[in-house]
């Protein structure tokens, strides 16, 4: 499995973000307007961050809805969202790049991993963050399979 389609749809540059919860409802928003999931999945992905926090360290997040979420997932997607100045996501955690997902069926695992792979490297992440360009950020993901 490739990741699933990413577009330039997906992917915002430059956001300015007061707090977690903006953060994580505008991550949403993003996979709910380009069809990946329905409105209520922003609350799942809310619950799930209660539950323990989407912080993975090296600047990044990773939210995402429950797993009762499930049924609120239309097809497998991924929301890029770059933030330069830092969200505070508590505990002294900054998060510059927010990386939303959707999983349909068992997907998501998968999906998550080859993330991972390349937000595992410290210099991807600084490259996503100071990317000026949708397409700079659409090759640094490319570039996984």
């Amino acid at each position: 499995m490739t990741l699933p389609i990413l577009s330039p749809d997906n992917i915002l540059l430059n956001a300015e973000i007061d707090n977690k919860e903006s953060a994580i409802r505008l991550t949403g928003s993003v996979l709910a307007e380009n069809g990946y999931v329905d409105d209520d999945y922003i609350e799942k992905m809310l619950e799930r961050e209660e539950l323990s926090s989407t912080y993975m360290g090296n600047f990044v997040a990773i939210p995402h809805g429950t797993d009762d979420a499930k049924q609120s997932v239309k097809e497998s997607g991924i929301a890029i969202i770059q933030v330069p100045n830092g969200v505070d996501f508590g505990n002294g955690n900054i998060v510059k790049l927010l990386v939303g997902i959707a999983g349909k069926g068992g997907e998501h695992l998968e999906v998550l991993s080859k993330i991972a792979i390349v937000l595992s490297e410290e210099e991807n992440v600084q490259k996503i963050v100071n990317a000026s360009s949708k397409e700079e950020i659409l090759a640094i993901f490319e570039g996984v399979n």
